[in-house]
């Protein structure tokens, strides 16, 4: 199983001035759904940004993304090791294929691969 990318996720009220405030940076947007829009850099599209006022299917807003090559694989090695589950994986109607796990600071990652 490899990474492909990994982004802080931020719980905001101020999407819209955050996109003003990230663009001032060099970052564009790549996605926007009107509850999350995601920012990257247009020269290393890995660097990215996240913005959700909430989770549309989710009970929390995760603190951080991290793109696999195989949610599966890293899905199952989570639950071996006995880690809380905080989503479980499933489909989401915008492509991907995720779950939520919290990590051993508290804090919740959003695992996920692109369907």
């Amino acid at each position: 199983m490899s990474v492909r990318r990994v982004m802080p996720d931020i719980r905001s009220e101020a999407i819209e001035e955050s996109r003003d405030f990230y663009g001032l940076l060099g970052f564009e947007e790549v996605m926007d759904h009107g509850w999350v829009v995601t920012l990257a850099s247009p020269s290393n599209p890995t660097a990215q940004v996240t913005f959700m006022t909430h989770d549309k299917t989710a009970p929390v807003v995760p603190d951080m993304s991290v793109e696999v090559d195989d949610v599966d694989a890293a899905y199952a090695l989570i639950q071996e090791n006995g880690a809380e589950i905080v989503h479980p994986l499933q489909d989401e109607e915008w492509g991907v294929r995720r779950f939520f796990v919290r990590d051993p600071n508290g804090r919740v990652v959003n695992v996920l691969s692109h369907r």
